[in-house]
C-alpha cells in the first residue's frame, strides 16, 4: 500500500489569524508530529525593555493533536492547551475558533504559486510559503495601523 502523495502545510497563527509560523510536511505524516516544531519556531518578540517574549498563552488545536505527551509538554512551557478530546468532547466548541486558522490558510493559498505545488524541492515550497506568510502579515498589520 503506497503512502499519500503530496505535501501538507501547517500554520500556527495568533488570535486574529495572522500567521506566526509555517511548516510543510508530507501528506502521509500525522498532524500531531508538526505541533512541537511549530511552537518552537515562533520568533522572539523584541521590546524596548525587558527580555524577548516568546511564549504563547493559549493554544487551540485539532483533535489530531491530542495526546498526554503534548498536554504535559505544553503545560511545562506555561501554555494552556485547548484541544478537544476524541470521543469525549465535540469539535463544535473549538469550531467557533477554527475558522480563523482556515482563513489564514486561505490567505496563504491566495497566492497563485502556492495553490498548485510546482516546486519539486520542499525547501523552495517552504520558502515561498514563508514569503506568503510575511506578505500576509505585512498586509494585515498595515491595515490595523491605519
Amino acid at each position: 500500500m503506497a503512502g499519500e502523495k503530496g505535501s501538507k502545510p501547517h500554520v500556527l497563527s495568533e488570535a486574529r489569524g495572522i500567521p506566526l509560523a509555517v511548516a510543510v510536511s508530507g501528506a502521509n505524516t500525522h498532524d500531531n508530529l508538526a505541533l512541537k516544531p511549530l511552537i518552537r519556531g515562533i520568533p522572539a518578540i523584541r521590546s524596548r525593555r525587558g527580555p524577548c517574549r516568546r511564549r504563547l498563552v493559549e493554544l487551540r488545536a485539532d483533535k489530531a493533536c491530542f495526546s498526554a505527551d503534548h498536554f504535559a509538554w505544553l503545560r511545562e512551557r506555561g501554555i494552556v492547551p485547548r484541544i478537544a478530546r476524541p470521543g469525549v468532547e465535540s469539535s463544535e466548541r473549538l469550531g467557533r475558533h477554527r475558522w480563523k486558522i482556515e482563513r489564514s490558510i486561505a490567505w496563504l493559498f491566495g497566492y497563485r504559486r502556492l495553490t498548485v505545488r510546482y516546486e519539486r524541492k520542499g525547501s523552495r515550497f517552504l520558502a515561498l510559503l514563508g514569503l506568503a506568510a510575511a506578505l500576509t502579515c505585512y498586509k494585515k498589520l498595515a491595515k490595523l495601523a491605519t
